[in-house]
């Protein structure tokens, strides 16, 4: 193979840009590329467990009955610990020519003719396994530049697996993350007043989480991580049943609002929780921002809570096109403007437009308005003047612990809230 030399740098090159175009596929086509340059018949990367080599990824083509993704054999049937302590070397032309090799029972069953075998090392310098292609024939024209190239290769899959082995731990360390907030119950539940323009009264409660876990960040990094490992429905579900311990000392006026994204709504544990609750005092917000390609199942799930009145808001209107699509798909009884929308609305004729706009079509369909993130006088009297018929927001109410959030809306209080 000696001739193929600026072949093998081509290949190498070639994977190289593989891998920064498509790591998760490089590492097949690698093997692939590096069995047909060497003209063997298998080729693969292996993976030590215990006392085991685990075949990681396998090109063999019309050989998958015999060796395949997850196959393992024992570290004393193959040939692997042999080259790691130096009794066989890596490159071996012909195994009728190495006493070891040609004595070893595996050599005749697999019909070894030939073998090339590196190391594969974690930075840490430790072996995680072996690159490897074997013959089924002898080869006398392998040499040390094959061996050389080999090696290349094994290097930049050792690059590749450690990065998969980094990711596969960051993922454990956010599951885990995950797990003790929900098991050491490590959040809480604030509530924050939402008022009626009109009657200048508090109608319901926004829950809210803030989470005591480590490390310290906003709630919605929280819910992006848990969704992030799988965990996301799991958390909402389990913030939301907190939340829900409100409903014993809440007035039967005022109603609770929840954030749930689609796919938690879409659970059955979700229609299980909203089935056993006082309907009309209960408002789900969906906080989904990424596009929903079918809303079948969406409105199949919405449909019998609705049915018992349960309410719909979707959230952060005018934020982007998601919530646009929500809305436009699901008819909510409540559409949310979003708090950046209403910064400064006093004195932005675009946002005044925006909001103007919004709250025309939702009085066009039958919704309510509710402006969030209100944190100046100004901005609720230009809301008032707009036409909004409900708000919430720091000028109004900061998110607090039950007891003080019903304080808050004592009737004594309230037409100094929205006045």
């Amino acid at each position: 193979m000696a001739e193929q030399g600026s072949d093998s740098l081509i290949d190498l090159v070639a994977f190289t840009q593989a891998m920064a175009r498509e790591p998760n596929g490089a590492l097949k086509r690698t093997l692939e590329a590096v069995r047909q340059h060497l003209g063997m018949q298998v080729a693969y990367v292996s993976e030590f467990s215990r006392d085991r080599t685990v075949f990681r990824e396998v090109d063999a083509p019309g050989l998958e009955a015999v060796i395949k993704v997850g196959d393992s054999r024992s570290l004393d049937d193959v040939y692997c610990r042999h080259i790691l302590e130096g009794r066989l070397p890596e490159l071996i032309p012909d195994t009728s020519l190495e006493p070891l090799a040609k004595a070893m029972p595996i050599t005749a069953a697999a019909s070894i003719g030939c073998h090339i075998s590196v190391p594969i090392r974690l930075p840490d310098g430790q072996p995680y396994g072996m690159f490897c292609c074997i013959g089924f024939a002898a080869n006398p024209s392998l040499n040390a530049r094959d061996l050389q190239t080999m090696r290349a290769f094994a290097d930049l899959a050792a690059f590749e697996i450690n990065r998969e082995l980094m990711i596969a731990e960051a993922a454990r360390q956010k599951r885990e993350r995950i797990d003790s907030v929900i098991e050491f119950g490590q959040f809480s539940i604030v509530y924050q007043p939402i008022w009626n323009m009109r009657s200048r009264q508090a109608v319901g409660f926004e829950c809210l989480t803030r989470f005591s876990g480590l490390p310290n960040r906003p709630p919605n990094e929280w819910f992006g991580e848990a969704a992030e490992v799988g965990l996301g429905t799991v958390l909402e579900l389990a913030t939301m049943r907190a939340a829900l311990g409100a409903l014993g000392s809440l007035p039967a006026h005022l109603h609770l609002a929840m954030n749930a994204s689609v796919e938690t709504i879409t659970t059955r544990d979700f229609a299980d929780i909203m089935n056993e609750l006082p309907a009309g005092q209960i408002v789900v917000e969906i906080t989904e921002h990424t596009d929903v390609d079918d809303y079948k199942d969406v409105l199949e799930a919405l449909r019998p809570l609705r049915q018992r009145g349960i309410r719909l808001a979707v959230d952060d209107a005018g934020a982007g096109y998601s919530s646009l699509r929500h809305i436009l798909n699901l008819q909510p009884d409540f559409i949310k403007l979003d708090m950046d929308l209403i910064r400064h609305i006093d004195i932005d004729p675009a946002r005044r437009a925006l909001a103007s706009a919004l709250i025309a079509f939702a009085r066009d369909t039958d919704s309510v308005i509710i402006a969030e993130g209100v944190e100046t006088a100004s901005e609720l009297a230009a809301l008032q003047l707009l036409g909004a018929e409900q708000v919430q927001g720091y000028f109004l109410g900061r998110p607090m612990p039950l007891e003080g959030a019903l304080r808050s809306i004592d009737p004594a209080g309230e037409a100094s809230r929205v006045a």
